[in-house]
């Protein structure tokens, strides 16, 4: 259960189990239907545990609850999930790879046994590279850095995955010449490639002046995310695409977020933006975001309160001061006036 991998502070031990693990979900900036997902219950149920952990800990609301998962140390900056939302079979038939999370295959809509990490590390470093030749070199150094295998390890993997993947009698998946080895990309549906898919649409609804499509769209994109990009892989190759999808998860965000508060969508935007800003406490632009919503929520202290903490993190962590932009956002919240910074994702 996830319950058993999450220490219990003491200030929420009035709670019960599936309203503490609702509430680290909630910290870990989830939606309700991404808790339900996880834990396995109707997403009303969500709500009403959602609703009971607001009433037992005399918080506010989301944004509230996130604040407090934080500050009793159930949920810590930087570190993600430490339980994963069981990534869902994707519907049709053919091979899918899910790389925006655990990984995971699929053949005709059944689970595909990917076998060790670092043969699932290897099937990894490939499709995340469709299309292109991949050496054994650089499959050793990705894969294992600087305690490469003696022996021929990699095209052992290879033989294994190409096995496990073919679809009847259709080709390789993963062809091989001289210099390396292909993932033969409209050979499957790679998760990322649909994800970047939405991002193409939400971009394009964007600069057609489209901001509710574009919401839309990167929403969706959004979506494709289930936990941490290829968790639990080892080795360089996947420690810099953890990084790389997660950095992208996060821009994403943001745009989504901005586009938003352009919409006046402000009181939505806030539990999202207090999440990000949680997690990326060095990030002046989304501070400023999510001072911009606080304020427009009719919250301007709590978006005071914002620049005063981020302030002290900069001075404590990386003894510099706030920027102009964001000292411009926090005078005119002080002034009430018409707030004259919007920050670009």
């Amino acid at each position: 259960m996830p319950s058993t991998a999450i220490a219990v502070p003491p200030t929420v031990t009035a709670l019960t189990e599936q309203e503490r693990d609702v509430l680290y979900a909630t910290g870990c900036g989830l939606t309700d239907s991404e808790i339900a997902a996880t834990l396995a219950v109707p997403e009303h149920t969500v709500s009403v545990h959602l609703g009971r952990v607001l009433a037992k800990l005399g918080l506010r609301d989301r944004s509230a609850a996130i604040v407090h998962a934080f500050d009793c140390g159930l949920v810590r900056p930087r570190h993600g999930l430490r339980w994963h939302a069981a990534t869902p079979a994707p519907a049709g038939g053919g091979l899918r790879i899910c790389v925006l999370g655990p990984l995971r295959a699929w053949r005709d809509g059944q689970p595909v046994d990917l076998g060790p990490l670092r043969q699932q590390a290897v099937l990894a470093a490939l499709a995340l590279c469709p299309n292109r030749v991949v050496s054994r070199r650089e499959l050793l150094d990705g894969v294992w850095g600087m305690e490469p295998p003696t022996g021929n390890v990699v095209p052992v993997y290879v033989y294994r995955l190409r096995k496990v993947l073919r679809l009847g009698g259709a080709d390789a998946v993963i062809r091989s010449d001289r210099s390396g080895y292909r993932f033969v990309g409209s050979a499957a549906q790679v998760d990322m490639a649909r994800m970047e898919e939405h991002v193409a649409e939400a971009e394009a609804a964007a600069r057609a002046g489209e901001p509710d499509e574009a919401v839309r769209g990167y929403a969706r994109a959004l979506e494709m995310f289930h936990g941490e990009p290829l968790a639990g892989l080892p080795g360089p190759a996947a420690e810099l695409e953890r990084l790389r999808l997660t950095e992208r998860r996060n821009a994403l965000a943001q745009r989504k977020l901005d586009h938003q508060l352009r919409l006046g969508q402000h009181a939505e935007a806030v539990a999202e933006l207090s999440a990000l800003a949680t997690a990326q406490p060095q990030n002046e632009l989304v501070a400023a975001m999510l001072m911009r919503a606080l304020h427009r929520s009719g919250r301007r202290s709590e978006a005071l309160a914002v620049y005063d903490r981020i302030r002290r993190y900069l001075a404590e962590e990386l003894d510099v001061a706030p920027g102009e932009p964001l000292r411009r956002t926090r005078t005119a919240i002080q002034r009430e006036g018409t707030l004259g910074v919007r920050p670009a994702c």
